[in-house]
């Protein structure tokens, strides 16, 4: 369903990165007006204050008059029923990532979406990343050659959240960025985490993603207990080998011409590769354009037009399997296959320990 003039755009939810999104939309012309909704007056106050012509409720339903389409960017065990509340109403949605904490609630979604002929977007950022696209771009190009693994680091020093876990929290923007580079979902994951500060989620997990027809792995590291703040991705081929750091102010994208030589005929499997090439590093140019700002011009556009979002809803679905298997893993300490049904991952899981019911 399109919308012919600039819409009016409701964030749900108005705290660390609600406030991000208002923001950004109050900076697009194309947006005809923002509102914000939050049950906190203190919250919708300091935002009338920064940003006076915006309109403020403490309740969707009293806001949904005055949209046309919804951010929700609440905990993620209340962005389904926000969502279908909104979707219901006949309001393009964007829904902060994760899509839901399970996949039927994910299908649900879509399935209310296609129903009620609105849009569905995700909020994976990072699939909204010029950097992401140049690191896709060379593993699609061949230029690091045949691909060896992905490695990921996400970590900071907090923020706890109050409903899930830290796999929920930071994952998804690693197994979107997974995804996105390898061009599919992996075949199997496993992963493996533990309980420190906080008493009832997991505060560090490492997880494994396998993608067995391309024989790669992807493995993940986040954690909110850590001294250092890490944003890094690593991709290593046969022929080079690309680093991304997020928090790096220039050079995000940096190519290393280096590579390890493998011995042409079999020899001693006990004696290491014969040698280690070592070349230029070289930093492409990346655009320094704000991801969140390019993802809402993408969502005012896709409603505007009626084209379909880079990251729909489907795209959503596939993170949050990859997660809810990963749930499962931690839970039982064995490796899940996404081809697993979900009755069967259900019955190993019991109660999904990594999200607050």
């Amino acid at each position: 369903m399109k919308t012919h003039t600039a819409p009016r755009i409701g964030v749900v939810g108005v705290g660390y990165w609600g406030s991000k999104h208002v923001r950004v939309l109050h900076a697009l012309e194309r947006v005809s007006s923002v509102v914000v909704i939050d049950p906190r007056q203190e919250r919708l106050d300091a935002l009338t204050r920064t940003f006076p012509s915006v309109q403020a409720f403490t309740s969707l339903e009293a806001a949904l008059p005055a949209v046309d389409a919804v951010i929700v960017a609440t905990p993620p065990t209340t962005h389904v029923p926000i969502a279908l509340a909104a979707i219901a109403a006949g309001k393009h949605v964007l829904v902060e990532k994760p899509l839901a904490t399970t996949s039927d609630d994910a299908q649900r979604l879509i399935d209310a979406a296609a129903e009620r002929d609105v849009l569905l977007m995700v909020g994976h950022t990072f699939e909204h990343n010029s950097a992401v696209w140049r690191l896709r771009d060379l593993v699609h190009s061949g230029e690091l050659g045949d691909l060896y693994y992905l490695d990921s680091a996400r970590l900071n020093l907090g923020l706890y959240q109050p409903d899930v876990n830290v796999l929920w929290d930071l994952a998804p923007h690693d197994v979107s960025i997974a995804n996105l580079l390898l061009g599919r979902l992996p075949s199997s994951v496993q992963a493996w985490g533990s309980i420190h500060a906080n008493r009832r989620f997991e505060d560090v997990v490492y997880l494994r993603m396998s993608y067995d027809e391309m024989g790669v792995s992807a493995n993940i590291h986040v954690s909110w207990l850590d001294p250092c703040k890490v944003r890094r991705v690593t991709v290593v081929g046969s022929r080079k080998m690309a680093v991304y750091n997020d928090l790096a102010t220039d050079e995000r994208v940096r190519i290393h011409d280096k590579s390890v030589s493998v011995p042409a005929v079999d020899g001693d499997l006990s004696q290491p590769p014969t040698s280690y090439r070592y070349g230029d590093i070289v930093a492409p140019f990346v655009p320094a354009d704000e991801p969140l700002a390019v993802q809402e011009d993408h969502f005012v556009d896709c409603i505007a037009t009626g084209a379909p979002c880079r990251t729909d809803g489907r795209n959503g679905l596939a993170v949050v399997q990859v997660l809810e298997a990963a749930q499962t893993s931690l839970r039982t300490g064995r490796r899940i296959r996404l081809d697993e049904s979900a009755e069967v991952r259900r019955s190993l899981n019991g109660s999904l320990t990594g999200v607050a019911r």
